[in-house]
């Protein structure tokens, strides 16, 4: 099994990493199209779901403050005021950096008790558990949204855009 840094840092990072690609994919496609960017930005694939541009911070947010958590540590605060792609892309590059800051010897076996909120309500459970369970199925969820709402748009992306390049 993957120590908790290896099971979080890196696979968050990559996550957030093909995720500015494919917001990179949004804006060039925006500006081939002479759509306005902030109509895709808004964009949602529901009336009731969150826009583009909330998914993104909430994939940020996840990431820095479940991985801040497991290294039993403060993750930065973020201003939710992003509304163009070069700014979302900024956001998710600066939470990259700071899980750059990370070191795998903050992290434990994944025993540590973390607290979490959830809505209204404080939620305790083991940090590997809350990794496996809450941390990187949100993470991919809104990562995963995010590339949703671009293809419904006709951005021009695959499934490979969202994985990334194959790594060994």
């Amino acid at each position: 099994m993957p120590t908790m840094y290896d099971a979080s840092v890196p696979t968050i990072t990559r996550a957030l990493t093909n995720l500015i690609h494919v917001l990179e994919k949004g804006a060039a496609h925006a500006e081939a199209k002479k759509i306005e960017p902030a109509i895709l930005i808004g964009s949602r694939l529901y009336p009731d779901m969150f826009p583009l541009s909330r998914q993104v911070q909430i994939a940020c947010d996840i990431g820095k403050s479940g991985t801040a958590r497991l290294a039993a540590t403060e993750a930065p605060k973020y201003d939710d005021n992003e509304t163009t792609f070069a700014q979302l892309i900024e956001r998710a590059r600066t939470t990259i950096a700071y899980l750059e800051t990370l070191k795998p010897e903050q992290f434990d076996d994944g025993a540590r008790v973390v607290s979490f909120p959830v809505q209204k309500e404080t939620k305790t459970m083991p940090a590997a558990r809350y990794l496996y369970t809450r941390v990187l199925p949100n993470v991919f969820f809104h990562c995963a949204t995010t590339y949703n709402i671009l293809r419904h748009n006709g951005v021009e992306i695959g499934k490979g855009d969202f994985l990334g390049p194959i790594v060994s």
